[in-house]
């Protein structure tokens, strides 16, 4: 079939190892549905075990978090033996599951790369986790599958690539059904705007900002106000469009990928990159303030974000000294490390974080958020002078790769700056580089987080200037 003509959506997921330090992942198990676009019906189905081509993969940790041990693929195919089916099954058609842009599709295409094969490349995708975390918004609790599908009543997760992808469907189905509801109702309160078992109310921002006031209670577009404008919340490919315009998400999910072109030839800095971020000196602590923010245009669910006056609050830091180097002890789910490291803070820096950090956890307290506040300022034991603060490397993730987004440049003792890493360096290159005692310029945006109970703002390096 030409690709072209594959309007089915692919929904589908894998169950793999968990791995430990410096292992690989390990397809277990492969499932996937295919279904209409336009009646969201399910059309066809395919699920196999996969036999890792290393049975020791196969921890007593994996067996915990999917149940699949060694005896039950002992007998199942090789990834090689199934190639041809799951890249016919997804080949030019959209993909679609829960967290597939961060985990499936990189375990899809290390699995082809593995038997020397092309993997399959998809029309678009659409990912349930972030789609969800900006429509849906936290209503539910996290975002985890299991979750969702408790909320709406579905049953238990049972972490098996067909039940999965099924789920994942009928959670989809669920959602939009009620964002749709109440995008329909004429007036909206707390307590009957958000379903039974929520397990917190969360208050709305009214749109007239009366002082500074948070209303609990939001005028939403009546049915004959607005009916032309509400977009189809069971059109997926509104939602597929949706998800690859947006360019950020809360916490650490999508952003959408900048083009680079790759070069390993070192060019001057461009004297223009200061714009848009402030030094501490030009700071006014009167002027930062928090506010809530929809996720989404016309979204009735809320984030927050640090402002200076008018402005989103971004800082260029110079002469930080590294005080711990990288960290990257953590793995995200493509089993990339997540990399930060601490700096000694100066007294004015000091100020200025903290002073953000009152306004947002005031601001969180009062939008009834019952997550715990983590402070961005970290005093030394037995350091009194040298408070800290972690700063985190960028990361990106589209449908093809995900990479470190920071941009690393090098300043010379004459002072030229010079571009080294045009885009994705190394965590091995991070780590060299950022080392305890130097020194760097940051150039850092400062966004708010809410995520398992922890709550706090999160300090992102933009651009790295690393002082020879």
């Amino acid at each position: 079939m030409d690709p072209e003509d594959r309007s089915e959506i692919a929904f589908f997921d894998v169950e793999t190892t968990v791995p430990n330090r410096g292992q690989r992942f390990a397809i277990l198990e492969f499932g996937s549905i295919l279904v209409c676009p336009k009646k969201l019906t399910e059309l066809r189905s395919y699920t196999t075990l996969v036999k890792p081509a290393d049975l020791s993969l196969i921890s007593s940790l994996s067996v915990r978090c999917n149940g699949i041990k060694r005896d039950d693929v002992v007998l199942a195919p090789l990834f090689a033996d199934i190639a041809d089916t799951v890249y016919d099954i997804l080949h030019g058609r959209i993909w679609a599951g829960h967290n597939i842009l961060r985990f499936d599709c990189a375990r899809i295409r290390e699995a082809f790369a593995e038997i020397g094969r092309q993997p399959p490349v998809p029309k678009g995708a659409i990912d349930s986790l972030g789609l969800l975390t900006q429509k849906f918004g936290r209503r539910a609790g996290d975002m985890k599958m299991a979750t969702l599908a408790r909320y709406f009543g579905l049953g238990n997760q049972t972490h098996r690539s067909l039940d999965d992808v099924r789920m994942n469907l009928e959670v989809l189905k669920y959602c939009a059904t009620v964002l749709f509801l109440e995008s329909s109702l004429p007036y909206a309160h707390v307590d009957n705007s958000v379903s039974p078992g929520t397990t917190s109310s969360r208050r709305r921002i009214d749109a007239s900002h009366e002082g500074n006031t948070v209303t609990t209670c939001v005028r939403l577009p009546s049915i004959s106000e607005n009916s032309a404008a509400q977009p189809d919340p069971f059109n997926m490919s509104i939602l597929r469009n949706e998800m690859a315009s947006d360019n950020h998400l809360q916490s650490d999910i999508l952003m959408e990928e900048e083009h680079f072109q790759p070069s390993d030839i070192v060019v001057p800095e461009n004297t223009s990159d200061h714009e848009g971020f402030l030094a501490p000196d030009a700071v006014s602590l009167p002027n930062i303030k928090a506010i809530l923010v929809p996720f989404y245009p016309g979204s009735q669910m809320m984030k927050l974000k640090l402002l200076h006056g008018d402005s989103p609050l971004q800082l260029y830091c110079s002469c930080l000294k590294v005080r711990f180097g990288v960290s990257g002890k953590f793995l995200d789910n493509t089993g990339r490390r997540k990399l930060n490291f601490v700096v000694d803070l100066n007294p004015s820096l000091c100020s200025i974080l903290e002073a953000c950090d009152s306004n947002a956890q005031k601001l969180s307290a009062d939008s009834v958020s019952t997550s715990g506040w983590n402070p961005v300022v970290n005093p030394m034991k037995g350091f009194v002078n040298y408070p800290n603060a972690r700063i985190h490397i960028a990361t990106e993730i589209n449908v093809d790769a995900a990479r470190y987004a920071t941009e690393i440049h090098q300043r010379e003792s004459s002072g030229a700056t010079q571009k080294l890493i045009f885009n994705n360096p190394s965590g091995e290159e991070l780590e060299s580089m950022l080392t305890t005692g130097s020194v760097v310029d940051a150039f850092l945006s400062l966004e708010p987080y809410d995520y398992q109970q922890k709550a706090g703002i999160r300090l992102v390096a933009k651009k790295l200037v690393i002082h020879s």
